[in-house]
């Protein structure tokens, strides 16, 4: 997986949400960008109420749509 983020966000399904993965594992379906941000603080990327900057393109790959993409 060389050249690629560690977390890619999915596009949506017909009832909204993106499956998340982190290094290749699931992690959850968010259902907006907040749910993003909490498995990301989950998986450890960021401590407490740091803020996580979710247009990083070498943290985040946002397939089918950018982070403002949901249904």
């Amino acid at each position: 997986m060389s050249g690629h983020p560690p977390v890619i966000v999915y596009p949506p399904s017909p009832t909204g949400a993106r499956r998340v993965t982190v290094r290749g594992q699931i992690v959850g379906l968010a259902h907006g960008r907040g749910e993003v941000a909490s498995f990301l603080r989950r998986a450890g990327f960021a401590e407490g109420a740091e803020e996580i900057d979710l247009d990083q393109p070498e943290l985040i790959e946002w397939r089918g749509g950018d982070l403002d993409t949901w249904r």
